[in-house]
């Protein structure tokens, strides 16, 4: 009985361990799972303590085919959101010269690596920073040294950048384009203003030369954005009314908090508007209305917590990689609902910004972004608001939309949400080179329209109450952001000409006024 017992016990085991094995990666002992070609060409830690050790991880990927001199080809550096989450996944699951990919055969997972055709370092230099230090594979020697606020944020990115430019003296003078994505709508911001604040201190050899911001689907003006929710979902008609008023009861609350100063009330509050939004609706993930599944960064995950991997990379092997740190995202607590659009209006000001969205993003995407930039402090801005929106096409194919005036450009991105490259891969791609050499709708001066350049709209299904449906276009147009405010004013000025003609009587007269297709 005895013998039994052992014998089954060991064969449990077995199959245990057996069920163990195969929930690791397989791959073929011949294929090393990060192959030479897919090594960054530097990686490694950045001080940004020597005392204490605290240390920025980085994975710099050289231009693939630069157009121009090693020293002169231009520099992208990729800050991830969060807070706490590791730009690893952005190089990996979005961005980078290689992604990682799944495939399932004989219930194993088979991880490898395969080349993103829209990686940012086709032309430009492309380097990743897990930021803030506690992040990914980056190091803080004590919970207590990972940043509370955006200036603390600055100062240890000013230390690695520095650092990383005098690695290599072709670094040292190329120009820089700082881009980052979600909650790096304040980092983004927030390392640009400290630089441009910073430089003139500093003798010319030890500056920064940054010459540009680019901001992905970012949090950037919280009080404003928590207000946007409700009006997006309800325009893209995830939500009715009842429940927008109910949506909007919440997004008051916290507006509040953040006018009182209660940073982490205020948090609190922003987190039960999305989490009403996300009951209301079902979605599988408010990055994507349209995805029935959330982004599938797991895999990425999974690759980089093998120990090949971290050797290859050259980082702490004891890291336990994850993609958001909880203990980053609770150090900045109190940091969520505090604005940084002053730091825009003065990057505006001093440098260019590219702020851009994907369409179906409904936690940060087109609405809560157009809803502070109308409200910023810039003497370009009634201009801006006034410049053609204009279409933009890759390889004939329709895009997305560029608005751009002097030195601020807003794209939107069909066909994408949140974690946008990796939706849009070689338009995203195309959206930053032409933005970054200035080509095409990306350069030279945009001029402002009086005239919409509008063939058409196709709205709703039927055609019951004209009077109250035509005057609803330019609102459901704007609210999918397929127009912008100044398009929205001339389709209403155009709906209260047919509305009174109806109120008259002069039918034939006010059908021609709800057919008619504006010129030019």
């Amino acid at each position: 009985m005895a013998r039994i017992k052992s014998t089954a016990a060991n064969a449990c085991f077995f199959l245990l361990k057996l069920l163990f094995l195969c929930s690791l990666p397989y791959r073929s002992s011949s294929t090393p799972l990060f192959p030479k070609e897919a090594l960054p060409t530097k990686s490694g830690y950045l001080p940004v303590n020597p005392a204490t050790g605290s240390a920025i991880f980085y994975s710099f990927y050289e231009a693939q085919s630069p157009t121009s001199p090693l020293s002169h080809t231009p520099l992208l550096i990729w800050l991830q959101g969060g807070p706490g989450c590791s730009s690893m996944i952005g190089n990996l699951f979005e961005l980078g010269p290689w992604w990682v990919v799944s495939s399932h055969n004989q219930n194993v997972d088979h991880l490898s690596l395969e080349r993103n055709p829209g990686s940012w370092n086709r032309l430009f230099g492309l380097l990743f920073l897990d930021s803030p230090i506690g992040t990914g594979f980056s190091i803080a020697s004590t919970p207590q040294e990972i940043p509370r606020d955006q200036n603390s944020v600055a100062k240890h990115l000013f230390a690695a950048i520095t650092s990383f430019t005098s690695l290599d003296p072709l670094f040292k003078y190329r120009p820089i384009y700082i881009t980052g994505e979600s909650y790096a709508g304040k980092y983004v911001p927030a390392i640009g203003y400290y630089i441009l604040n910073k430089n003139p201190q500093l003798p010319v050899s030890q500056r920064v030369n940054l010459r540009g911001v680019a901001i992905g689907d970012g949090l950037t003006d919280p009080i404003t954005q928590v207000a946007t929710h409700a009006d997006s979902a309800y325009y893209s008609g995830l939500i009715n009314q009842r429940q927008k008023g109910e949506l909007e009861e919440a997004q008051r609350e916290a507006v509040e908090l953040v006018k009182i100063g209660n940073w982490s009330e205020a948090t609190n509050a922003r987190s039960r508007v999305l989490r009403m939004l996300e009951n209301m609706t079902g979605l599988a993930t408010l990055y994507d209305y349209t995805k029935k599944k959330p982004y599938q960064t797991q895999f990425a995950t999974r690759f980089l917590n093998i120990a090949e991997v971290k050797k290859a990379l050259r980082v702490n092997e004891s890291i336990v990689f994850e993609e958001c740190s909880d203990v980053v995202g609770a150090a900045l607590h109190e940091d969520v609902m505090k604005s940084v659009k002053y730091m825009v209006e003065f990057l505006v000001k001093n440098s260019k910004v590219l702020l851009y969205q994907g369409l179906y993003d409904l936690r940060d995407g087109v609405v809560s972004t157009e809803a502070w930039v109308k409200t910023m402090k810039w003497e370009g801005l009634e201009k801006f608001l006034m410049a053609d929106r204009e279409l933009w096409k890759v390889n004939g194919e329709l895009a997305g939309y560029v608005q751009k005036w002097g030195s601020l450009t807003h794209v939107v991105v069909l066909g994408a949400g949140h974690l946008l490259p990796a939706d849009q891969a070689l338009n995203s791609q195309d959206m930053i080179e032409n933005w970054v050499l200035e080509k095409g709708q990306f350069g030279g001066q945009k001029k402002v329209s009086k005239r919409v350049n509008l063939r058409g709209l196709v709205i709703g299904d039927g055609l019951t109450d004209p009077i109250t449906q035509f005057a609803n276009y330019a609102d459901n147009a704007c609210y999918l952001v397929m127009v912008n405010e100044r398009q929205k004013g001339e389709l209403e000025e155009a709906q209260w000409e047919g509305a009174k003609l109806v109120k008259m009587g002069n039918w034939s007269e006010a059908t021609d006024a709800r057919s008619l297709e504006p010129r030019g």
